[in-house]
């Protein structure tokens, strides 16, 4: 039997009866990721497996230090194969590692290749792959269409044009790829010399000016009526922690006015205006239906030599421990107090606050909608089988697993879907062995249906995307 089959990881009866016949038939929504909408609108022909594989995953980049691969082979200027054969070499050490599940679900999902990657297997599996990357089944858009993707919701700056998701939606691709708001730099209010830069490109890109705080407000909600307009119905903010500090109109003028001035403003003071604006935020949000996403608990740029040379986003955040429950629930309870609580879901990386962050959502739950505050799926660190197995289980004990609206890839990468898969099958081995064991009834219509909408059909519901232009057909479930 090879390595990938039918019922991998699917340790029971139960299990695999619930994966095949209700999670596997079930099409992708992808709410949160990081992909390109240029790459997409492009339709980029991937030249080789080491652009595919390789390219913007600090995932594998980060093992590949940790084996002793020199920077140039990560992402340096080395030869494309000779980086393939670096990744090749490392694999056989991600034993136990969520990547060695990951690549050999990508060489099967991808390139129908069910070899073992190592140093041998490496120059076959390179021509193989290489000669189906010319099919267009492997392009951006033949990807979407291959893996039955109805919605992506890509990471946008409010800075950024949206050229790109004009292209895609004016070519009739089938998928709906939306705008995701991400302000984070409106936050900056730290570093006057990266908020006023940024502050410039926002002004640039209205075809207006920001001298008062008024006119910076009116900049942003008028960023969020474009991106609303194309489609996007999620926020998102990358935090440490959440800013929840009292703010007046009065205070965040001042402070706006200070470092607009190239002052630096005290820490208190910047948390200050970042939790008026925070509230600004939830408030845009909840107006127009919207479901705001928070990341909190990330350690970004540990190393500084690494940041000066690369830059951010390669390989170099860490898990923070900031405390997390005094701050979150401040923000919740500010913007439930004026009406202003959106739809949000909370992401967490640091698996010491898995209850904290399931017992929080409790607290601010409505009557609107069900599962209106949610306990977002394992993140980063934690999209692995123990990380998402601890998640369920703390959402389980605290709250309601059937209302949750699953996994995100939060990736860079275009062989990043077969994540969705590896969720279903940790999901599902989860239920079915206690189906098995008698802790759920053995009734595999009402456990499958809520498998079936932890899949799909809660984001689907929850979220009120766009539609898709074309209905995805339903997989039968099994490897072909």
């Amino acid at each position: 039997m090879t390595f990938i089959h039918d019922d991998f990881l699917l340790q029971s009866a139960a299990a695999r009866r619930l994966y095949h016949d209700f999670a596997a038939p079930q099409p992708i929504l992808d709410f949160h990721c990081h992909l390109s909408p240029k790459v997409i609108a492009e339709n980029r022909r991937f030249r080789d497996l080491a652009e595919i594989c390789l390219e913007g995953d600090h995932y594998k980049w980060r093992v590949m230090r940790a084996n002793g691969v020199p920077e140039r082979f990560c992402t340096g200027h080395a030869d494309p194969y000779e980086k393939f054969l670096a990744w090749a070499k490392t694999v056989p050490y991600t034993l136990r590692n969520p990547l060695y599940h990951w690549t050999h679900l990508e060489l099967v999902r991808y390139f129908g290749i069910h070899d073992l990657l190592d140093e041998r297997s490496a120059p076959l599996i390179w021509q193989k792959a290489n000669e189906r990357l010319q099919s267009d089944e492997l392009t951006p858009q033949g990807i979407l269409k291959k893996f039955r993707v109805t919605n992506i919701c890509t990471t946008e700056d409010p800075v950024t044009s949206l050229e790109f998701h004009e292209r895609i939606e004016s070519a009739g691709v089938p998928v709906r790829v939306c705008p995701a708001f991400r302000p984070d730099g409106a936050l900056r209010t730290y570093d006057p010399r990266g908020f006023n830069q940024w502050t410039d490109q926002l002004a640039d890109r209205c075809g207006s000016k920001i001298v008062h705080f008024r006119e910076f407000l009116d900049a942003l909600r008028s960023r969020h009526d474009e991106f609303h307009r194309h489609g996007c119905r999620l926020s998102d903010h990358g935090l440490n922690h959440c800013f929840a500090e009292p703010c007046t109109e009065q205070e965040a003028e001042s402070f706006f006015a200070g470092v607009r001035s190239g002052a630096q403003l005290a820490l208190s003071e910047s948390a200050k205006l970042n939790s008026y604006l925070m509230v600004f935020f939830g408030r845009l949000d909840a107006e127009k239906g919207w479901t705001k996403q928070l990341h909190l608990g990330a350690l970004r740029n540990v190393s500084s030599r690494m940041l000066e040379s690369l830059g951010p986003d390669t390989g170099f955040d860490a898990m923070g421990d900031w405390p997390q429950a005094a701050n979150l629930t401040a923000y919740l309870d500010r913007l439930e107090q004026a009406d202003a609580l959106p739809k949000l879901i909370i992401f967490n990386v640091n698996p010491v606050d898995n209850y904290l962050f399931a017992t929080i959502t409790g607290c601010f739950q409505s009557g609107a909608s069900p599962g209106k505050i949610q306990f977002g799926s394992g993140w980063w660190y934690l999209d692995q089988k123990e990380g998402i197995e601890l998640q369920l289980n703390a959402l389980s004990n605290c709250g309601l697993l059937s209302r949750f609206v699953g996994m995100v890839t939060d990736s860079r990468s275009f062989l990043s879907f077969p994540r969705h898969e590896y969720f279903r099958r940790v999901l599902c081995n989860l239920l079915g062995d206690e189906m098995e064991k008698g802790l759920l009834p053995k009734d595999h219509d009402l456990v499958g249906g809520m498998v079936k909408n932890i899949c799909y059909h809660n984001a689907h519901e929850y979220l009120s995307l766009p539609a898709a232009l074309q209905p995805v057909a339903a997989s039968p479930g099994k490897l072909h």
